[in-house]
């Protein structure tokens, strides 16, 4: 019997959703992780644990996704051989790109579009 079980003390598993709330209480809260740890009744270890998991849960999400994909035999882009891509987006957006397109500026397109 651990001193939690002695105590009377039940503990519970919290979602992912609730542990989720618990990381973004603590970086928004200003406190050190020992003075929120102590308000929360939470150990430093699990709180350690938390914000390892939704860094790894961010990460994973952020890696390679699969998307669907349609080919289409009808080319809008580029020239009439139809040498250039045309990506349809969510929301009805289009990004398109004709033959010799500069890559540098499609890359920062991108990344403001994505955010970073």
């Amino acid at each position: 019997m651990d001193e939690h079980q002695a105590q009377g003390i039940v503990r519970r598993r919290r979602s992912r959703a609730e542990t989720e709330q618990v990381v973004s209480a603590y970086e928004s809260s200003g406190l050190s992780r020992a003075e929120f740890c102590k308000q929360q009744g939470l150990s430093l270890a699990t709180l350690a644990r938390y914000r390892e998991q939704q860094r790894q849960q961010g990460e994973a999400a952020t890696r390679n996704r699969w998307l669907a994909v349609e080919v289409s035999g009808v080319s809008a882009v580029g020239s009439e051989t139809g040498s250039g891509l045309a990506v349809a987006l969510r929301g009805g957006r289009r990004i398109e790109v004709g033959r010799g397109f500069d890559a540098p500026t499609l890359l920062q397109l991108l990344s403001v579009l994505e955010g970073r």
